[in-house]
């Protein structure tokens, strides 16, 4: 089969068993079949629905639950059936357009909070984040939509006629309903300090569903696949959001507090606190405009809404791939997205990524569908990297070097492939093509990029670092060394010892603190050197009896959960590699890509060698997100060479596909290694681990941080010290003043010291530096001279 245009093409050798006509038809040709389809005749029905809806917002006794109801209605539910008759002119089947609007209702979200925000002030209204000006500035941007907006012809059949009579859909909904299920209880239990056998079932469940669509993919439509997808990123999302009971995790405490701070202004202004942080839309105004129009807490905005939208991307990674390789192709590149660790562990704790991720997603599913207009694309792709550089800075970044990189590539081949016609007088189809990517494409999102952290925000001191930090290393200056995520690379880096990284870490805040630690205001350097910090070693869970049965048998479960854990690093980056090898050269291959796919996958690439190879990059931003964010773009490789490497396999190549895909999930998500023991403990399936005691929340620290706080606020001065990760978790209720570090060598002498519950109960201490983890054991004799002021058995005040 070979479907050829101008930009992108398929051609995919021997018989494909989901021929591309077993996919939905083109939208407007005869209106979109199945269940997507949106008859014209509800236009009027959406735009009049906006009047009741916006009633009960404004209302100021109105019943939670309806006022939940009415604020989704108006935030989500109208804008992606308005923005549907957008996208179908955009992109040339259902579920694209269908996903393709709710990128961009999310968009329109940020957009219209950001203009509320901007314009009512010069009016001199001085909280224009309320629910009043949010509801009706919502209303009215969907009014002019709806007006404005095309919508799809009238299917054949309704929305509900058409999922009910869907194949396959019972079976997928069931298994994705108990996925979902569980997936909530479970997280539920270990707050409560119960098991967590749940949690584990609810990935097995996942992994049975992940199943049941790969070998269900020929008989099953496009969106009953999809649906499923989307069920099991959720139900894993949910696992690692739901964890606590207030806001657990990483770089999400930090967005919870810029949060707060728009919030309790009704007002977002960069000038106030100009921290890159404060000029991501999508962790400031977006989720301020969900608050103000619905009932939801804050907390669940972040732990629950959020993770539900970014759970649409790996379905969007799903129809990106389709749109140029077969369905077995495209539903592999979605698991790999899925299973990589990542996306398990962390992304539920970086929720201005999330968004980012979502209209990256879309930007992937607008560049593939080669049926649309080429012009119209473009222009949509720059739009929606345009929200990206509204959402986060440093995914904006790795995909400007992304595009600027293929762009490059794209010239290099161009001008070889020039000069082999001129030899062989030959002029090959794809050297007749007009790529994707052309200058301003690449150039407008870079200047957007720049005009946001520089002139309209000024943020961007981190980014000037970064690149000083760079060019010091390229230019023969001193460089440092890079984060032991890069030992995991086959391009290079090595693993730090953690006492090393405790070593230096110790001599740069003695560097920092030599000005002033003469004038009596630090600890002297002859009681700092006589304190013991030795490194403690991530505690491992003991064995279970699988375990010690192997055990017994002389196979070491620790070192096979490592090996493993090693093993599956290498086998992501090789099989890249391999399927580069195999899409290009092979005779028989799934996937065959043109040029356009090849040199976007191959910067994508780049970047990922470039974080790996410049230590401050990978420091700065993890080499495991760049990887994340890579798979948006080589994923498609990853699977061809899979289903090439499983060839001997014959007709059972897809079964055992789902093998080693279901062990990847398992074991990655930490279901392996909880049945075996001898490896860490993961937060989303223990009360206990690493992430566990840096980032999960106690009752008792919060109620020390409100003691204390309200004590400075009565006495008119002091500083807290605290360690970096008890100030992560505390960052949103400390007001005052508070240095998050209590190493010895930054101890101040007039400083509050807060202990958290984790260093109060294990008397260790967990500090973040060159972008590794170091816990080492705390010398509670330093602050013997100290009083103990406070004390509730989970958090210690000393003075």
């Amino acid at each position: 089969m070979t479907v050829n245009d101008e930009t992108l093409a398929l051609r995919v050798t021997g018989p494909d068993p989901q021929p591309h006509t077993d996919d939905e038809p083109p939208l407007g040709a005869g209106g979109p079949a199945g269940p997507w389809g949106i008859p014209i005749g509800r236009r009027w029905a959406i735009l009049l629905s906006l009047a009741p809806a916006s009633v009960l917002e404004l209302l100021p006794q109105t019943p939670g639950p309806l006022q939940t109801l009415a604020g989704l209605w108006l935030l989500f539910g109208a804008p992606v059936l308005l923005w549907r008759g957008v996208t179908a002119r955009i992109v040339s089947t259902g579920t694209a357009a269908q996903l393709l609007a709710v990128g961009f209702t999310v968009l329109t979200d940020i957009v219209v909070a950001l203009t509320v925000n901007t314009t009512l002030p010069l009016i001199g209204v001085d909280r224009p984040l309320t629910r009043l000006f949010l509801t009706v500035a919502t209303a009215a941007a969907l009014v002019v939509l709806g007006v404005l907006a095309p919508m799809p012809e009238r299917s054949g059949r309704s929305v509900l006629e058409a999922w009910s009579t869907t194949r396959g859909l019972r079976p997928v909904a069931a298994l994705g309903c108990l996925a979902l299920v569980l997936s909530v209880a479970g997280p539920i239990r270990l707050n409560n300090g119960l098991g967590g056998t749940v949690s584990a079932v609810a990935t097995v469940v996942v992994a049975a569903l992940i199943c049941l669509l790969l070998l269900r993919r020929a008989r099953y439509p496009v969106p009953v696949l999809e649906f499923g997808l989307y069920c099991a990123s959720a139900a894993l999302l949910l696992l690692t959001s739901l964890r606590g009971q207030y806001i657990t995790g990483h770089d999400i405490q930090k967005e919870y507090l810029y949060f707060r701070l728009a919030l309790g202004g009704e007002y977002w202004n960069i000038g106030t606190y100009t921290d890159p942080y404060n000029a991501c839309l999508s962790i400031t105004l977006l989720p301020v405009h969900i608050f103000q129009m619905t009932a939801l807490s804050d907390t669940s905005i972040f732990k629950v809404v959020l993770p539900l939208l970014f759970a649409f991307t790996p379905v969007l990674v799903h129809r990106a791939v389709r749109n140029v390789a077969p369905r077995v192709v495209a539903l592999i590149s979605a698991v790999y997205f899925i299973v990589f660790p990542t996306f398990l562990t962390d992304m539920t704790y970086l929720g201005r990524q999330e968004i980012a991720f979502l209209l990256l997603g879309c930007a992937m599913v607008v560049l593939t569908d080669s049926r649309g207009p080429l012009a119209l694309r473009r222009t949509v792709f720059v739009v929606l990297l345009g929200g990206i550089v509204l959402s986060h800075y440093s995914t904006t970044y790795v995909v400007v070097g992304t595009l600027a990189i293929s762009f490059a590539l794209d010239k290099v081949w161009r001008l070889v492939s020039r000069r082999g016609r001129g030899r062989t007088r030959r002029k090959r189809r794809e050297d007749r093509m007009l790529s994707f990517l052309t200058w301003w494409v690449v150039a407008v999102p870079a200047v957007l990029a720049l005009l946001w952290s520089g002139p309209l925000t000024h943020t961007g001191g981190q980014v000037e670092r970064t690149l000083t930090s760079v060019a010091s290393a390229v230019f023969g200056g001193k460089s440092e060394s890079g984060s032991s995520d890069t030992a995991y690379s086959i391009l290079g880096g090595k693993k730090i010892p953690a006492s090393e990284r405790l070593k230096e870490y110790k001599a740069d805040l003695l560097k920092q603190t030599a000005a002033e630690r003469d004038d009596g205001n630090y600890l002297p350097l002859k009681q700092i050197d006589s304190l013991s910090t030795p490194v403690v070693e991530v505690p491992t869970m003991k064995l279970t009896v699988i375990g010690r049965l192997m055990d017994a048998f002389g196979i070491s479960v620790p070192g096979l959960n490592g090996a493993l854990r090693q093993g599956t690093a290498l086998f992501f980056q090789l099989m890249v590699m391999v399927g580069f090898a195999v899409a290009l050269w092979a005779r028989r291959s799934a996937f065959r890509p043109v040029r356009d796919q090849i040199t976007i996958a191959a910067g994508a690439w780049c970047m990922v060698a470039v974080f790996t190879l410049v230590p401050q990059l990978s420091v700065d931003y993890s080499l495991l997100r760049a990887f994340q964010q890579g798979l948006f773009f080589f994923a498609p490789f990853l699977a061809t060479a899979t289903l090439w490497a499983l060839r001997w396999a014959g007709r059972r190549t897809v079964p055992v596909a789902c093998v080693l895909l279901a062990g990847l999930l398992l074991d990655l998500s930490g279901v392996v290694p909880k049945a075996l023991g001898g490896y860490p403990a993961q937060v989303q399936l223990s009360n206990s681990g690493q992430y566990y005691s840096i980032y999960y929340p106690h009752a008792e620290e919060r109620r020390a941080a409100l003691w204390l706080d309200a004590r400075i606020a009565k006495d008119g001065t002091g500083l807290i010290q605290t360690d970096r990760f008890s100030y992560s978790r505390l960052q949103a209720l400390l007001t005052h003043p508070t240095l998050a570090d209590i190493t010895p060598a930054s101890l101040r002498t007039d400083s509050y010291v807060l202990l958290g519950t984790t260093p109060t109960r294990t008397g260790q201490v967990t500090v973040f530096y060159g972008g590794d983890l170091i816990t080492y054991e705390y010398p509670m004799k330093v602050l013997d001279s100290r009083d103990i002021i406070y004390s509730n058995g989970g958090a210690v005040i000393y003075r």
